[in-house]
């Protein structure tokens, strides 16, 4: 248990640059809501409802996160910040990271019956900040979904998705593979030198692009201008004319 525990904040730090140690961690409203979370889910499914209940409104109060006992979810699940809200039937996989005020919502049951009403979290997904995962949806693995994004139908595997209500986006494959992308949201990474201070930043980028467009519109315009100019009288020397 102690080498899990371990395991987890140590997978925590990998994916948060703030905290400075492990007990640092502890502290975080996330984990606890986490370790709440684990014991109101085996009151839950031992049918203490009323304990379970509880426990998370305990959890709640003290975190500004709500994750009903009811959820399911995997392996080192990490919420960075509080004032999230997980639904019931939600189902969470592995290394998933969730940032602040995202809702994990159940549609709206006319029938008032149930069931798989709340969104399924593959493993490797990250959620940005504000964002709003609405229905009993599958969100695929090392899916990205970004910052006030509104998704109501399934998310490819791989796939980012942005705007209001979400669309998808074409990332490139190395941005696919790799392991962690803070926010949801794939961006360049600007070069930094020794003392980490970037070189150059989007500003300097497009000028150097405008730069570049501008020297090749003046070169296609001197070329056009010769293709233009009309041919140089030929001059004939009298000598060979009289020849």
């Amino acid at each position: 248990m102690f080498e899990r525990l371990i395991s987890y904040l140590d997978s925590v730090r990998a994916r948060d640059p703030a905290p400075r140690s492990r007990w640092e961690i502890l502290l975080y409203p996330g984990v606890l809501a986490l370790g709440l979370h684990r014991v109101a889910h085996w009151l839950f499914e031992a049918r203490l409802y009323f304990l379970a209940r509880f426990v998370n409104h305990f959890s709640r109060a003290l975190t500004a996160i709500d994750i009903h006992p009811g959820a399911t979810i995997g392996k080192n699940f990490f919420i960075d910040h509080g004032f999230t809200v997980i639904g019931e039937t939600a189902q969470i996989g592995d290394n998933v990271t969730i940032y602040q005020c995202v809702t994990l919502g159940g549609s709206n049951p006319t029938n008032g019956k149930g069931g798989k009403r709340h969104p399924t979290l593959m493993d490797n997904v990250i959620i940005g900040s504000g964002a709003q995962i609405i229905g009993p949806i599958v969100v695929g693995e090392r899916a990205r979904v970004g910052a006030n994004a509104v998704v109501t139908e399934d998310v490819p595997a791989g796939a980012t998705m942005i705007g209001l209500k979400a669309r998808s986006t074409l990332v490139p494959a190395e941005e696919w593979l790799r392991e962690f992308i803070p926010y949801g949201t794939p961006c360049d990474d600007p070069p930094c030198d020794e003392q980490g201070s970037p070189r150059r930043d989007c500003i300097e980028k497009l000028e150097a692009e405008i730069t570049s467009m501008r020297e090749e519109m003046a070169l296609m315009k001197a070329m056009l201008a010769e293709r233009a100019a009309p041919p140089a009288p030929v001059r004939i020397r009298k000598s060979a004319a009289k020849d």
